[in-house]
């Protein structure tokens, strides 16, 4: 007798199965990645946590669609990604992922009001300029370029950069990598403000430890696997961080 498959899970936002990634350099294979499963809910604010090396980034390429896996299953809502076209995955990337760097890329020669609102003209449901700049405390540096913020306020440009597209998800990488110890703890929690406010669900890749003590939720990796994975039953304030 043929058994019914089990019902996708409507709360699963992005599902990893069995994920691995080995790259190919003359006659040489590096396997990055070694059979990564994850299975992350709406919402959900996670850490990925391990030394340069672990796959941490490899990982993000692949989720934020900048990569393919070499094998394994990667769906997005249940959509699988591994057999999406090109055309697809820039969709994909464009309106259902915005992505937050260490040393945040943003237009030299435009304002941050400008940066912002460059993502906004390339999404299909954008939040207002004006409020995502409020969002993240910047409404008085909205004329300013790149050059005349701090690297802090430089940083929520590009959260706000990222945000203002409404994503589903958010992928950072190192967010708080270039920034010093207090201003760090800020760009934390703007981005636990995001995702208790707004809901969306975000994923930090980070080799400092400390960091993951703000997530709902860490993974840690190590030679390209998952070591340890489990949710925090009290996430602390980004505030009491010490690292």
């Amino acid at each position: 007798m043929t058994h019914p498959a089990t019902p996708p899970d409507p709360e699963i936002l992005l599902r990893l199965e069995s994920i691995g990634r080995t790259f190919r350099m003359g006659e040489i294979s590096v396997e990055v990645l070694k059979g990564i499963s994850l299975a992350i809910p709406r919402g959900q604010f996670v850490a990925l946590v391990g030394p340069s090396g672990s796959g941490k980034t490899t990982i993000l390429n692949l989720i934020g669609g900048l990569d393919s896996p070499t094998t394994g299953r990667l769906y997005f809502r249940n959509r699988d990604l591994t057999t999406a076209t090109a055309r697809e995955l820039t969709r994909y990337r464009r309106d259902q992922i915005g992505f937050v760097f260490q040393f945040y890329n943003l237009v030299p020669n435009l304002t941050a009001r400008e940066n912002i609102l460059v993502s906004t003209e390339i999404s299909a449901d954008p939040l207002d300029v004006d409020e995502t700049l409020d969002l993240v405390g910047l409404t008085d540096r909205a004329h300013h370029f790149p050059a005349q913020l701090s690297g802090g306020e430089q940083q929520r440009v590009a959260i706000a950069r990222a945000v203002a597209k409404n994503p589903e998800l958010l992928l950072c990488d190192e967010p708080t990598g270039a920034l010093d110890f207090t201003t760090g703890k800020k760009v934390l929690r703007l981005l636990v403000d995001l995702n208790k406010k707004l809901g969306k669900t975000i994923i930090v890749i980070t080799h400092n430890s400390a960091l993951a003590q703000v997530a709902d939720r860490v993974a840690y990796l190590r030679s390209g696997e998952v070591s340890e994975d489990h949710l925090n039953a009290e996430p602390i304030p980004p505030e009491e961080v010490v690292w």
